[in-house]
This record gives structure tokens, sequence and C-alpha cells, in this order.
């Protein structure tokens, strides 16, 4: 890898030089009509399509001198060595809910297939006509249930289960249970592969309180901003914001809190408010006149301390990122329909790959042409099949490595 080991996010925009994804394959095409709500899609994507959309994506970043990282090969790093594998499973089966009773032949199983296939596996789900454990049980003659273990369909939407703050990582709380594989999965690769390089935990995926990545966002080197949202608690924002702000170890010292409406449609903070420039954000109008803003801080004996900023954005912004003014692009412009409608196709979500410089959808051409009027560079991509699954550039990514700007 191109820089030193370790994680460095010190904000959302400064020059992103390594990224971690996870190209959807064969877990979307174990998507169905019966399966696709529990498992968080709201229709079936195709496959090859969103896998072909997703390598234009990775090549944008490349092509902006970006290192691509695949979650899926830093597992199969893991699992060459028989007794990483074999324990690795062990907490896997136990996380997907396997049977004790199954669990001994299905580990023989995946033990057998070579690394590369093992690792596609985990997230493909095992449907039950590839595998025969060439015993009874009268659950095993249920064919309600296709699958051995379910598929992890969501794993392309990186940000979520693990969130990169500082110089450590919060392995986050998920709040579906259908995600909860994605997170110790990460969990697992942080506690032993060396790209994390021992980096501090700020978060712990069984932690009673509910936090996922896309409600996060470094804001400078010394404000994070955390979403309470559909799938984010305050319970856990506030934890959140204590761990980081309190280790030595970083120079974050404030934590805004945005409370946004608890609905699908604004899922997590990043899919109404991303940060594109020093001064410039993208918002969809829409959750102004709700927002609910607090600043945390702790004292000198540790205590936590909390600010109200009411519903005044541009104020927090401007005060706590020291700024004289901030510009708020609004997704789909002034018409609320046009604006229901670009952030619904993930308009606000926007990835930086640079001050300035930010990864969009295509198919939002009017939060688009407003961030081309504001100076921004914008590298567009198509998802007709990635949006499907209810994210945007934003979601599918996790920077690893930003430079400092």
């Amino acid at each position: 890898m191109s820089c030193a080991s370790g994680v460095h996010v010190y904000s959302e925009i400064g020059p992103l030089r390594r990224v971690l994804l996870h190209r959807p394959g064969r877990e979307l095409e174990n998507v169905t009509p019966l399966n696709m709500e529990s498992l968080l899609f709201d229709d079936i994507p195709d496959a090859v399509l969103a896998a072909q959309e997703h390598d234009k994506f990775a090549q944008v970043f490349r092509d902006c001198g970006t290192e691509v990282i695949y979650l899926k090969d830093l597992l199969a790093e893991l699992l060459e060595d028989p007794e990483r594998r074999e324990d690795f499973l062990r907490k896997f089966l136990l996380e997907a809910e396997v049977y004790n009773k199954r669990c001994p032949y299905l580990l023989d199983y995946l033990m057998s297939l070579e690394r590369d296939k093992l690792a596609d596996t985990v997230f493909s789900g095992l449907r039950r006509e590839e595998f025969s454990m060439n015993t009874f049980h009268l659950a095993d003659n249920d064919y309600a249930d296709l699958f051995w273990f379910d598929p992890i369909p969501n794993a392309f939407f990186m940000r979520d289960p693990m969130t990169v703050i500082a110089n450590g990582v919060a392995v986050n709380c998920m709040w579906s249970k259908t995600r909860k594989r994605e997170a110790m999965i990460l969990e697992y690769l942080h506690s032993y592969h060396p790209v994390f390089a021992s980096a501090p935990r700020y978060f712990k995926r069984n932690e009673n309180a509910h936090i996922e990545g896309g409600d996060v966002l470094v804001l400078s080197d010394n404000v994070i901003l955390i979403g309470v949202s559909e799938r984010t608690e305050a319970t856990g924002a506030e934890l959140l914001a204590r761990n980081v702000i309190s280790d030595p170890g970083n120079t974050i010292s404030h934590a805004l809190v945005l409370m946004i409406p608890r609905k699908r449609a604004f899922m997590h903070l990043d899919t109404v408010f991303t940060m594109v420039d020093r001064d410039v954000f993208t918002i969809h109008p829409e959750i102004l006149s709700t927002l609910e803003i607090y600043d945390i801080t702790l004292d000198l004996s540790g205590n936590t301390q909390i600010k109200s900023y009411g519903s005044d954005a541009k104020k927090a912004l401007t005060e706590l990122l020291g700024l004289p003014e901030v510009e708020l692009i609004y997704c789909g412009g002034a018409s609320m329909i046009d604006a229901r409608r670009e952030q619904w196709g993930d308009g606000a979500n926007s990835l930086a790959v640079a001050p300035g410089e930010v990864i969009v959808y295509e198919r939002n051409r009017i939060t688009n042409r407003l961030l081309r009027e504001a100076g921004i560079k914008v590298h567009e991509i198509s998802s007709s099949e990635l949006s499907r699954g209810r994210g945007g550039p934003r979601c599918m990514s996790m920077p690893l490595w930003r430079d400092d700007y």
C-alpha cells in the first residue's frame, strides 16, 4: 500500500489517499421477492449491472489518485491461515445464528473451501442447493428458508459498519439484525489485520446503543458531526462523542449533534447533509425547519457540556469551523418536488475526494448543476442498480486515509 499502515481521517474533504470498498457480488443474486424487505431492499437489483457500475465508481477513485482496497481481499488474507480461518468461521456462524447441530457440518464444508471462494461465500450466503449435510433434522426439510445462512447484500455500503475517525475507528452497533455480520467482519479485521495497525477503538459493536457510520462526519481536526436518525440513537451519539473527545491521541474536542427526522427516506445524516468543500455543504431543504443542533464538549473534569444551536445550522458550522460564512446547496434546488425526488436518489450523498471535488450519482441533475455553479468539480457515475439499495457514493465508501489540508 502506498500510504503508511493505520488510518488517518481528520476531515471529510482532505485529499483521499486510501479507500475501502466492497464490490457487490453474488449476494445480490440471493435477494428475492420474499427476503428483500428483511434485507432492507425496496427492489431486486441486477447483480451484474451493479458490479459494473461499482467498477466504474472504483475507477474514478484511481483516476483521482486514490488507492482502492477491497474488503473481501482483506478478509481472504486473514482466512489463509487455518487457525485464523476456524476462529473466524466459528464466530461468523454464531453471528449468523446457525443452529448448533448444523454448525460442525457447515464448519467442515467452509473450512474446505479455497480462501477466495470462502470469502465470497461469507458475503453471498449459502444456498441449501449448494451444500447437503447428509443428515436429517426436521428444520432441514423446511424449504421456506432456502439458505443455510443468509446473504449480506448491504455490504457494499461500506460506510455504516465501521467509521474511521482521526487515527481510530468505531465498530458500530447496527440498527438492523441483517447488518450485524458486517460489523462482526470489520471488528475481526480491526483486531487482526495489519492495515488497521492497532488503531484505537471508539465504539464496540455490542454496545447497548445503535449507531451507524452514515451518521458520522469528520468536519475538521477539531469537530465531528453525529446525526441522531432512524438508525442512530442519542445515547449512541453521546457515547461516541465522549469516547472520541476524551482520547488524548487525537485533536477532536467538539461533537456537533444533529437530530433529524426518523424515517426511512432520511435513514442517515449523510442522506440529507454532506460536506463538499471547506465552506460548502449539500443539504436537503426539508430538514432545515426540523433540525435540533447541539455541541458536545467535555470540561476539565471530564463532564459532558452541551450547548444548543436550535435549528441554526449555519451558525453552528461557522462558529465551530471558524468560518466567516458557509454556503448550503439545496439538494434538488428550490422546488420541494425536485428536492424530494433527488434526495430519494441520493442527491445529497456526495463524497469528496479533495476540497471542492466530489463523486455523485449522475441521475441528480439539478443538484449536480448547482454544485458546478458553486465551483465544485463533479465526477458523475451511473447508478440504475446501485441506487436500489438506498445509498450513494459516500455510503459506498470508507476512507482510510486522507491527507490533511
